[in-house]
């Protein structure tokens, strides 16, 4: 039996894995032809039990089945269904094509039903639109778990050392290694990771994001893997967990260095192995993920004190890129500050497109031990409370200037030279590249050189170099 000639195969089908229920043998047989020689990858069952066993361990795109049928009846094999998983797109056959019939599967949970005999057409047509229904729902399920995230994802600075970082993820995106991003909280390790997985092959494919150090040890280890119903107090159906959702695409572990031991003996498994189980599950289950790992920890330290496993460590080391702190990209700020002013001000409906020169002159001169989510917070803060066209420097907190900065406290601008602005702005440049000349050189524009013999120059006056 062959379906409608000259139909155009759904560029979906593929994809798509198809349970077919029915209790007559030659109807499922003819439907089961149908669908293989439109390429969907069929598995077929006589009854309801048998069927939810396939549906446990199979786990198909689609439930096509019949509506009347001995034992358990098709509105029960859904509601069962149901209860194991919600992503799958459910179809219900029946001989009985009343208005009340269809009402009744839909209360059940049906996306759509087919009335017999079956045209082979509109069975083909109705296929189509549950293998649309079930791409919408993945990708629902992937805006979901990115849900909280801003769609600009974009890294912003010009300074070398973000340059830097810029250039390493772009060379390391498209490959298949573990990728271990470290850095102080408020550095912006999750845009890292987002960049990687946007500039890779895996663009297209789910990034998942799981906060390690929020969940307790119990509920991490589902978090992570999934589990089978029953697997403890709780779980009344199956749900997979986040390396199943992140499958051909990018896993996003933060605060890695929080996880515990128990936890952790089960991830280097996956990444030696590619291979895990569901909580409470027996059947070992392989996806294709990438990993990238953050932590605001010293991870060979916490290696050294035993609370994070070495051979750990160096699945997740493979490639290390360190999110610089703020304070080590002072140069950024003007540009940041006014990125972050441009989106509050969009989020608050309100007319304001700038900051003051006067109000970044104040940024610069604090040392953010928040780093640029602190500068996020304080800009949000300002664009709230400004009442003008623009943030003044009166809009941001008193006392933003730390202690480390009170060498601005003398330099009064109308007022000061040009020799004490030189002076300042090296010696501020020069303790946030922490002590490096050549990239104090490159922020402001100058030699090398000139920074050297800038720096002699103030020792032999007495003022303290960092």
């Amino acid at each position: 039996m062959t379906g409608p000639q000259g139909h155009q195969e759904p560029a979906a089908a593929l994809a798509a894995r198809i349970l077919v229920v029915d209790d007559e043998p030659r109807a499922l047989d003819a439907l089961v032809q149908l669908l293989e020689t439109e390429d969907y990858e069929v598995r077929r069952a006589s009854d309801g039990f048998k069927a939810l066993g396939i549906i446990r361990e199979w786990e198909p795109d689609i439930l096509l089945t019949d509506w009347r049928m001995p034992v358990m009846d098709g509105i029960t094999l859904l509601k069962k269904a149901r209860e194991t998983t919600t992503e799958m797109v459910c179809l219900v056959m029946t001989a009985f094509g009343s208005v009340e019939s269809a009402v009744e599967a839909m209360k059940a949970g049906a996306d759509d039903y087919l009335t017999k005999p079956l045209n082979f057409d509109a069975v083909t047509l109705t296929l189509e639109r549950a293998v649309e229904k079930m791409a919408m729902r993945r990708e629902l399920e992937r805006l979901r778990a990115a849900r909280g995230t801003e769609a600009n994802t974009r890294i912003i600075g010009n300074s070398p050392p973000i340059k830097e970082m810029v250039s390493l993820i772009d060379q390391v995106a498209d490959s298949r290694a573990t990728v271990l991003v470290t850095g102080e909280s408020g550095t912006g390790k999750e845009l890292v990771a987002r960049r990687i997985h946007e500039r890779s092959s895996r663009a297209t494919k789910p990034f998942v994001r799981l906060h390690c150090a929020a969940l307790a040890e119990s509920l991490l280890e589902s978090e992570l893997f999934g589990h089978e119903k029953g697997a403890f107090t709780g779980a009344t159906s199956r749900r997979k967990g986040r390396f199943e959702e992140a499958d051909g695409g990018t896993l996003f572990l933060d605060e890695i260095g929080e996880i515990p031991q128990s936890v952790q003996v089960k991830l280097l498994r996956f990444l030696q192995q590619r291979e895990f189980e569901r909580v409470g599950g027996n059947n070992t289950l392989e996806v294709d993920v990438r990993i990238v790992a953050a932590t605001n920890r010293d991870l060979e330290r916490e290696v050294e004190e035993g609370r994070f496993r070495e051979d750990l460590y160096f699945r997740l080391n493979v490639i290390h890129i360190e999110a610089p702190p703020l304070r080590a990209k002072m140069s950024d700020i003007p540009v940041l500050a006014r990125h972050f002013v441009v989106r509050y001000a969009r989020e608050n409906d309100k007319e304001i497109r700038e900051i003051s020169p006067e109000a970044v002159a104040q940024l610069e001169q604090y040392d953010w031990p928040g780093n640029v989510r602190e500068l996020e917070n304080i800009i949000e803060r300002a664009v709230v409370l400004a009442d003008g066209d623009r943030v003044e420097a009166r809009h941001l907190p008193a006392g933003l200037a730390s202690e480390e900065t009170a060498i601005a406290d003398d330099l009064h601008i109308p007022g000061a030279t040009l020799e004490e602005l030189e002076r300042y702005a090296i010696l501020r440049t020069y303790e946030a590249t922490g002590g490096s000349t050549s990239e104090t050189a490159d922020i402001l524009g100058i030699s090398v050189r000139k920074v050297q013999y800038r720096l002699r120059d103030y020792r032999e006056e007495g003022i303290t170099v960092s």
